[in-house]
């Protein structure tokens, strides 16, 4: 027992160094040591929780010598992670190293795949995204304007549905097995759930077109396996979309949060998404309210979280920079408004009037260039 306290006793001085630039000179070998240390504390752990006196034991080793007791007999069993989140919050741990730590937290040795994520994937999806960067990127390229860090959190939650997917057999048990999606995503500040979320969408609308546009010219049976890899991420999709769907309020924060432009590719991409968001913004326009004095349209309440004038117009002007079908769209759900508004001919009546003309308008323009 004396052997055991004496190792437990290095638990300190291990996180310590793992916060030092001491890590420059780790190699994968000394990585995978630390991380051995790791995981045989956290097993001292399991081994001895039931067991008081010689946790309190355990406890008293840990608090010696240190200024305040910031480690006890707890935290050996949370040891890995303790360990992995320090070594990812390092910046001077070199770039091998880092790509092992992550392939360690990912795939821990001895880890069985079950159906709700493992604490060490939770802690490599939301900390190893940064050194994610480090790795050389790959295909699909990241959208215009996305984060890397977001880019690379929504690259991890797509591996995870695409898992799912392959596994998943009847539609049921497909659905029974997505039930930790809604609780994976509420766990994160709701502005970086609704960025991962979006950026899995654009890489999965992304990958899909350059499947189907490699497809064309090639053999058959090439053209088969890329409409059958299109399939599959529409399956992929389907959970996200439900999530973002599925709730009124959580679908218009959404687009409160997100710029046009982006919200505009999203509904190019899905169908699914265009009614939902033209309905939004229609719903959004009816509270502009028509100011003779200011000679423009203005919020009727300047305590809601709607769009002015030019943040609606801005919105719309990106659905009409989008494909033909989604500008045709965007185009007759207008149209359908000003005549439901009284199919006025004049500015300052209708808002829809006013933003069909100035639409028409900036397309002229456009196809004139």
């Amino acid at each position: 027992m004396e052997a055991v306290l004496e190792q437990v006793g290095q638990l300190p001085a291990l996180l310590a160094v793992s916060r030092s630039t001491l890590v420059r000179d780790w190699d994968s070998l000394t990585l995978d040591r630390a991380l051995e240390w790791a995981r045989y504390f956290q097993h001292l752990h399991d081994r001895f929780r039931t067991r008081p006196r010689l946790r309190e034991a355990l406890g008293r080793r840990l608090r010696r010598g240190q200024p305040s007791p910031l480690l006890g007999f707890s935290h050996l069993g949370r040891c890995p992670q303790l360990l992995g989140l320090a070594l990812l919050e390092n910046r001077a741990l070199p770039p091998t190293a880092c790509r092992r730590l992550i392939h360690n937290l990912l795939q821990p040795p001895g880890a069985e795949a079950g159906p709700e994520p493992r604490s060490l994937a939770l802690l490599a999806r939301r900390k190893a995204a940064s050194h994610l960067l480090a790795l050389p990127p790959g295909p699909p390229r990241p959208p215009a304007g996305m984060e890397p860090q977001v880019q690379a959190e929504a690259q991890l939650l797509l591996s995870r549905l695409r898992e799912e997917g392959r596994e998943a057999e009847p539609a049921g048990e497909a659905a029974g097995r997505l039930r930790w999606l809604s609780p994976a995503l509420e766990q994160l500040p709701q502005a970086r759930a609704f960025e991962v979320v979006a950026a899995a969408l654009l890489l999965l609308g992304q990958g899909s077109g350059a499947e189907q546009a490699g497809g064309r010219g090639q053999a058959g049976n090439s053209l088969d396996r890329n409409l059958a890899s299109a399939t599959a991420d529409e399956w992929v999709a389907g959970p996200l979309l439900s999530w973002l769907l599925g709730n009124l309020e959580r679908f218009s924060a959404f687009c409160l949060f997100l710029p046009g432009s982006l919200l505009a590719s999203l509904a190019g991409h899905y169908s699914q998404l265009s009614r939902p968001y033209l309905d939004l913004l229609s719903g959004w326009g009816s509270h502009l309210l028509y100011d003779p004095l200011q000679g423009r349209w203005v919020k009727s309440a300047l305590d809601k979280a709607e769009l002015s004038w030019e943040e609606l117009r801005e919105r719309f002007s990106c659905l009409c920079q989008g494909s033909a079908l989604l500008r045709g769209q965007t185009q007759a759900a207008l149209k359908l408004l000003k005549a439901r508004d009284g199919d006025f001919k004049v500015c300052g009546l209708s808002v829809w009037t006013d933003l069909l003309m100035e639409l028409e308008e900036y397309l002229r323009k456009e196809a004139e260039r």
